[in-house]
């Protein structure tokens, strides 16, 4: 999973993640890391500031990507996964607004997050910079 490192609600959701992923399964890495940066460009994406998952060689952004993840997560986060059935276009544009406001609404930080010790293994970009 690529997010942005400077986002609050972005991080909140890593968080979110983190806490509902029991067999660890998800990795993560900022998107302004050299890691990110490298994953988004093998994606063939450019400048994208939405949450990005590469799963099994192929990349998937914004409501694609929240809903991938959420069928991943334990409990009934999983059901989320209806949601595909609603356009594609419909979703984005959801995702779109919320990722357009997220730093009014949720602020953000000056710097990417440093994940705890024993999270560290599960951040493919670990850079304290």
């Amino acid at each position: 999973m690529l997010f942005d490192g400077v986002c609050n609600l972005c991080n909140a959701s890593i968080n979110f993640v983190i806490d509902r992923d029991a067999e660890a399964v998800f990795r993560f890495a900022p998107l302004q890391s050299d890691v990110g940066r490298a994953l988004v460009a093998e994606c063939g994406l450019v400048d994208e500031d939405s949450i990005v998952l590469v799963e099994d060689g192929r990349c998937y952004v914004r409501s694609d990507a929240a809903l991938r993840i959420a069928r991943r997560l334990d409990g009934a986060w999983r059901l989320l996964g209806v949601l595909r059935i609603v356009p594609r276009p419909l979703r984005d544009a959801a995702y779109r607004v919320i990722a357009r406001y997220r730093y009014r609404w949720f602020g953000k930080q000056d710097a990417c997050r440093l994940p705890t010790p024993d999270l560290r293994v599960r951040f493919l970009a670990f850079d304290p910079t």
